[in-house]
Protein backbone atom coordinates (compact mmCIF):
# COMPACT_ATOMS: atom_id res chain seq x y z
CA UNK A 1 0.00 0.00 0.00
CA UNK A 2 1.65 3.95 -1.04
CA UNK A 3 -0.52 5.99 1.68
CA UNK A 4 -0.33 9.71 1.08
CA UNK A 5 1.98 11.94 2.75
CA UNK A 6 0.33 13.66 5.36
CA UNK A 7 -0.27 17.42 4.07
CA UNK A 8 -0.93 20.85 5.94
CA UNK A 9 -5.13 21.55 6.96
CA UNK A 10 -6.79 23.76 8.98
CA UNK A 11 -8.06 21.89 12.18
CA UNK A 12 -7.01 18.99 14.14
CA UNK A 13 -3.77 18.20 15.38
CA UNK A 14 -1.85 19.07 18.31
CA UNK A 15 1.38 18.29 20.89
CA UNK A 16 1.50 15.38 22.76
CA UNK A 17 1.53 16.01 26.43
CA UNK A 18 4.46 14.71 29.15
CA UNK A 19 3.16 11.23 30.05
CA UNK A 20 2.65 7.66 28.68
CA UNK A 21 -0.28 6.20 28.63
CA UNK A 22 -2.80 5.20 25.45
CA UNK A 23 -5.54 6.81 23.75
CA UNK A 24 -8.63 5.57 22.06
CA UNK A 25 -8.73 5.78 18.41
CA UNK A 26 -11.50 4.71 16.38
CA UNK A 27 -10.29 3.55 12.72
CA UNK A 28 -12.80 3.27 9.94
CA UNK A 29 -11.49 2.06 6.50
CA UNK A 30 -14.47 1.62 3.93
CA UNK A 31 -17.82 0.25 5.74
CA UNK A 32 -16.17 -0.79 8.84
CA UNK A 33 -15.16 1.10 12.32
CA UNK A 34 -12.91 -0.82 14.94
CA UNK A 35 -12.21 1.19 18.09
CA UNK A 36 -8.17 0.35 18.92
CA UNK A 37 -5.59 2.38 21.00
CA UNK A 38 -2.40 4.12 20.13
CA UNK A 39 0.16 5.59 22.53
CA UNK A 40 -0.13 8.87 23.64
CA UNK A 41 2.12 11.28 20.86
CA UNK A 42 1.50 8.48 18.11
CA UNK A 43 1.96 9.97 14.76
CA UNK A 44 0.97 9.17 10.93
CA UNK A 45 3.45 5.89 10.94
CA UNK A 46 1.70 4.46 13.75
CA UNK A 47 -1.23 5.15 12.35
CA UNK A 48 -0.84 3.19 9.26
CA UNK A 49 0.13 0.50 10.91
CA UNK A 50 -2.56 0.52 13.20
CA UNK A 51 -4.41 0.66 9.86
CA UNK A 52 -2.62 -2.13 8.53
CA UNK A 53 -2.84 -4.57 11.50
CA UNK A 54 -6.70 -3.93 11.27
CA UNK A 55 -7.47 -4.08 8.00
CA UNK A 56 -4.70 -5.90 6.25
CA UNK A 57 -6.10 -8.62 4.60
CA UNK A 58 -8.87 -6.00 2.68
CA UNK A 59 -5.92 -2.84 1.72
CA UNK A 60 -5.17 -2.93 -2.33
CA UNK A 61 -1.58 -2.70 -2.19
CA UNK A 62 -2.01 -1.52 -5.36
CA UNK A 63 -3.91 1.64 -4.36
CA UNK A 64 -3.01 5.50 -3.20
CA UNK A 65 -4.63 6.49 -0.04
CA UNK A 66 -5.17 9.13 2.32
CA UNK A 67 -5.46 9.43 6.04
CA UNK A 68 -7.62 11.68 7.49
CA UNK A 69 -9.04 13.36 10.53
CA UNK A 70 -12.52 13.75 11.90
CA UNK A 71 -12.36 17.44 12.96
CA UNK A 72 -15.01 18.35 15.48
CA UNK A 73 -15.35 22.38 14.07
CA UNK A 74 -15.59 21.35 10.64
CA UNK A 75 -18.14 18.41 11.53
CA UNK A 76 -16.47 16.36 8.72
CA UNK A 77 -13.08 14.88 7.94
CA UNK A 78 -10.29 16.39 6.79
CA UNK A 79 -6.78 15.73 5.26
CA UNK A 80 -4.68 14.75 8.35
CA UNK A 81 -2.53 17.52 9.37
CA UNK A 82 1.30 18.04 8.79
CA UNK A 83 3.45 16.80 12.10
CA UNK A 84 -0.22 15.28 13.44
CA UNK A 85 0.21 13.74 16.63
CA UNK A 86 -2.40 11.81 18.68
CA UNK A 87 -2.84 13.49 22.07
CA UNK A 88 -6.97 13.18 22.55
CA UNK A 89 -9.61 10.51 22.01
CA UNK A 90 -9.95 11.00 18.31
CA UNK A 91 -11.77 9.29 14.93
CA UNK A 92 -9.43 8.74 11.79
CA UNK A 93 -10.24 7.16 8.56
CA UNK A 94 -7.74 5.70 5.53
CA UNK A 95 -9.78 6.71 1.88
CA UNK A 96 -8.41 5.07 -1.14
CA UNK A 97 -8.32 7.63 -3.91
CA UNK A 98 -10.22 7.10 -6.96
CA UNK A 99 -7.15 6.61 -9.57
CA UNK A 100 -5.26 3.63 -9.33
CA UNK A 101 -1.61 3.53 -9.63
CA UNK A 102 -1.02 2.04 -13.47
CA UNK A 103 2.22 -0.19 -13.82
CA UNK A 104 3.66 0.92 -17.21
CA UNK A 105 6.40 -2.28 -16.87
CA UNK A 106 9.39 0.35 -18.49
CA UNK A 107 12.60 -1.49 -18.23
CA UNK A 108 16.09 0.10 -17.96
CA UNK A 109 19.21 -1.85 -16.80
CA UNK A 110 20.28 0.66 -14.59
CA UNK A 111 16.87 0.37 -12.27
CA UNK A 112 16.28 -3.64 -13.09
CA UNK A 113 17.54 -6.78 -10.73
CA UNK A 114 17.23 -10.20 -12.96
CA UNK A 115 15.94 -13.07 -10.22
CA UNK A 116 16.81 -17.46 -11.19
CA UNK A 117 14.56 -18.83 -9.25
CA UNK A 118 15.28 -22.83 -8.39
CA UNK A 119 16.70 -24.11 -11.66
CA UNK A 120 17.74 -27.25 -10.30
CA UNK A 121 18.95 -30.58 -11.58
CA UNK A 122 16.99 -32.60 -9.46
CA UNK A 123 13.48 -30.95 -11.23
CA UNK A 124 14.75 -31.88 -14.93
CA UNK A 125 12.39 -35.01 -15.09
CA UNK A 126 9.25 -33.28 -13.76
CA UNK A 127 9.10 -29.93 -14.77
CA UNK A 128 7.55 -29.79 -18.37
CA UNK A 129 9.43 -27.75 -21.02
CA UNK A 130 12.26 -27.91 -19.07
CA UNK A 131 14.76 -27.79 -21.56
CA UNK A 132 13.46 -24.81 -23.38
CA UNK A 133 13.30 -23.00 -19.83
CA UNK A 134 16.94 -23.56 -19.26
CA UNK A 135 17.74 -22.63 -22.52
CA UNK A 136 15.85 -19.28 -21.98
CA UNK A 137 17.16 -18.73 -18.57
CA UNK A 138 20.86 -19.01 -19.83
CA UNK A 139 20.22 -16.52 -22.69
CA UNK A 140 18.45 -14.23 -20.49
CA UNK A 141 21.78 -14.15 -17.62
CA UNK A 142 23.68 -14.08 -20.86
CA UNK A 143 21.77 -10.50 -21.60
CA UNK A 144 22.08 -9.89 -17.52
CA UNK A 145 25.80 -9.48 -18.09
CA UNK A 146 26.21 -7.63 -21.21
CA UNK A 147 23.87 -4.89 -19.59
CA UNK A 148 25.54 -5.10 -16.13
CA UNK A 149 22.31 -6.07 -14.81
CA UNK A 150 22.55 -7.70 -11.55
CA UNK A 151 21.42 -11.23 -10.55
CA UNK A 152 19.92 -12.91 -7.73
CA UNK A 153 20.01 -17.16 -7.50
CA UNK A 154 18.57 -19.24 -5.12
CA UNK A 155 18.30 -22.89 -4.91
CA UNK A 156 15.60 -24.65 -3.26
CA UNK A 157 17.08 -27.72 -0.38
CA UNK A 158 20.34 -27.75 -2.24
CA UNK A 159 21.39 -30.78 -0.35
CA UNK A 160 18.51 -33.03 -1.50
CA UNK A 161 17.51 -31.48 -4.97
CA UNK A 162 21.27 -30.34 -6.43
CA UNK A 163 22.45 -27.13 -7.58
CA UNK A 164 21.32 -25.17 -10.08
CA UNK A 165 21.86 -27.08 -13.65
CA UNK A 166 25.27 -26.65 -15.52
CA UNK A 167 23.62 -25.64 -18.73
CA UNK A 168 23.14 -22.02 -16.86
CA UNK A 169 26.16 -20.17 -16.40
CA UNK A 170 26.03 -17.99 -13.22
CA UNK A 171 29.05 -16.19 -13.66
CA UNK A 172 29.00 -12.51 -11.72
CA UNK A 173 25.71 -13.49 -10.29
CA UNK A 174 25.66 -10.84 -7.18
CA UNK A 175 23.93 -13.97 -4.90
CA UNK A 176 23.61 -17.24 -4.89
CA UNK A 177 21.76 -18.56 -1.88
CA UNK A 178 20.41 -21.85 -0.57
CA UNK A 179 16.62 -21.76 0.72
CA UNK A 180 13.71 -23.84 2.34
CA UNK A 181 11.67 -20.87 2.24
CA UNK A 182 9.34 -21.14 -1.06
CA UNK A 183 9.64 -17.84 -2.02
CA UNK A 184 13.13 -16.36 -2.58
CA UNK A 185 12.65 -12.88 -0.66
CA UNK A 186 15.02 -13.92 2.28
CA UNK A 187 16.91 -11.45 4.11
CA UNK A 188 19.94 -12.19 2.38
CA UNK A 189 17.91 -11.08 -0.93
CA UNK A 190 16.45 -7.70 0.96
CA UNK A 191 19.57 -6.87 2.46
CA UNK A 192 20.81 -7.44 -1.35
CA UNK A 193 18.45 -4.95 -3.52
CA UNK A 194 18.91 -2.26 -0.61
CA UNK A 195 22.52 -2.22 -1.45
CA UNK A 196 21.33 -1.54 -5.27
CA UNK A 197 20.76 1.67 -5.85
CA UNK A 198 17.36 3.12 -7.65
CA UNK A 199 15.89 -0.66 -7.61
CA UNK A 200 12.70 -0.56 -9.10
CA UNK A 201 11.75 -3.90 -11.38
CA UNK A 202 12.76 -7.31 -10.82
CA UNK A 203 12.84 -9.65 -14.06
CA UNK A 204 11.77 -13.35 -12.58
CA UNK A 205 11.97 -16.49 -13.99
CA UNK A 206 12.26 -20.43 -12.63
CA UNK A 207 10.17 -22.95 -11.08
CA UNK A 208 7.90 -23.31 -10.21
CA UNK A 209 5.10 -21.35 -11.57
CA UNK A 210 2.70 -21.82 -8.96
CA UNK A 211 4.70 -22.09 -6.05
CA UNK A 212 7.94 -20.09 -5.68
CA UNK A 213 7.51 -18.11 -8.63
CA UNK A 214 3.95 -16.93 -7.53
CA UNK A 215 4.86 -16.69 -3.78
CA UNK A 216 8.10 -14.43 -4.71
CA UNK A 217 6.05 -12.34 -7.10
CA UNK A 218 3.36 -11.77 -4.43
CA UNK A 219 6.09 -10.66 -1.72
CA UNK A 220 7.83 -8.24 -4.04
CA UNK A 221 5.30 -6.51 -5.22
CA UNK A 222 4.38 -6.08 -1.57
CA UNK A 223 7.29 -4.28 -1.27
CA UNK A 224 6.44 -1.91 -3.84
CA UNK A 225 8.56 -3.34 -7.01
CA UNK A 226 7.27 -4.51 -10.59
CA UNK A 227 7.90 -7.52 -11.37
CA UNK A 228 8.05 -9.09 -14.66
CA UNK A 229 7.52 -12.78 -15.32
CA UNK A 230 9.04 -14.39 -18.37
CA UNK A 231 6.24 -16.75 -19.40
CA UNK A 232 9.08 -19.02 -21.97
CA UNK A 233 11.45 -19.05 -18.91
CA UNK A 234 8.92 -20.12 -16.14
CA UNK A 235 7.31 -23.76 -15.77
CA UNK A 236 5.70 -26.53 -13.52
CA UNK A 237 5.11 -29.90 -13.01
CA UNK A 238 1.50 -28.92 -14.43
CA UNK A 239 0.56 -26.97 -17.05
CA UNK A 240 -2.53 -26.13 -15.04
CA UNK A 241 -1.33 -25.18 -11.83
CA UNK A 242 1.27 -22.76 -14.44
CA UNK A 243 -2.02 -21.53 -16.30
CA UNK A 244 -3.54 -20.41 -13.03
CA UNK A 245 -0.59 -18.97 -11.86
CA UNK A 246 -0.40 -16.78 -14.52
CA UNK A 247 -3.31 -15.29 -14.85
CA UNK A 248 -3.74 -14.52 -11.23
CA UNK A 249 -0.59 -13.09 -10.89
CA UNK A 250 -1.55 -11.33 -14.22
CA UNK A 251 -4.56 -9.78 -12.27
CA UNK A 252 -2.47 -8.46 -8.97
CA UNK A 253 -0.80 -6.37 -11.61
CA UNK A 254 2.01 -8.59 -12.63
CA UNK A 255 3.39 -8.04 -16.00
CA UNK A 256 3.50 -11.85 -17.99
CA UNK A 257 6.05 -11.32 -21.07
CA UNK A 258 8.70 -12.66 -23.17
CA UNK A 259 12.20 -13.11 -23.03
CA UNK A 260 12.34 -11.37 -26.44
CA UNK A 261 10.74 -8.89 -24.97
CA UNK A 262 12.61 -7.97 -21.96
CA UNK A 263 15.80 -8.12 -23.58
CA UNK A 264 14.79 -5.91 -26.47
CA UNK A 265 13.35 -3.45 -23.80
CA UNK A 266 15.91 -3.39 -22.25
CA UNK A 267 18.18 -1.84 -24.86
CA UNK A 268 15.37 0.22 -26.39
CA UNK A 269 16.93 1.63 -29.15
CA UNK A 270 19.25 -0.01 -32.16
CA UNK A 271 22.33 2.41 -31.05
CA UNK A 272 22.51 0.53 -27.95
CA UNK A 273 26.09 -0.15 -27.61
CA UNK A 274 25.04 -3.61 -26.47
CA UNK A 275 22.17 -4.16 -29.17
CA UNK A 276 23.69 -6.32 -31.76
CA UNK A 277 24.94 -8.76 -28.80
CA UNK A 278 21.41 -8.84 -27.66
CA UNK A 279 19.80 -9.66 -31.26
CA UNK A 280 22.65 -12.40 -31.73
CA UNK A 281 21.30 -13.90 -28.09
CA UNK A 282 17.86 -13.42 -29.73
CA UNK A 283 18.39 -15.34 -32.96
CA UNK A 284 20.10 -17.92 -31.19
CA UNK A 285 16.72 -18.94 -29.88
CA UNK A 286 15.84 -22.32 -28.97
CA UNK A 287 12.96 -23.80 -31.22
CA UNK A 288 9.23 -23.15 -30.49
CA UNK A 289 8.63 -25.46 -27.76
CA UNK A 290 4.63 -25.06 -27.73
CA UNK A 291 4.75 -23.79 -24.16
CA UNK A 292 4.09 -20.26 -25.00
CA UNK A 293 0.75 -21.87 -26.48
CA UNK A 294 -0.23 -22.71 -22.66
CA UNK A 295 -0.16 -19.40 -20.93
Amino acid sequence: MAAAEPGAAPGGGGCAPAGGGSVPVLFCFSVFARPSSVPHGAGYELLIQKFLSLYGDQIDMHRKFVVQLFAEEWSQYIDLPKGFLVNERCKVRLVPLQVQITTLGNLTPSSTVFFCCDMQERFRPAIKYFGDIISVGQRLLQGARLLGIPVIVTEQYPKGLGSTVQEIDLTGAKLVLPKTKFSMVLPEVEAALAEIPGVRSVVLFGVETHVCIQQTALELIGRGLEVHIVADATSSRSMMDRMFALERLARTGIIVTTSEAILLQLVADKEHPKFKEIQNLIKASAPESGLLSKV
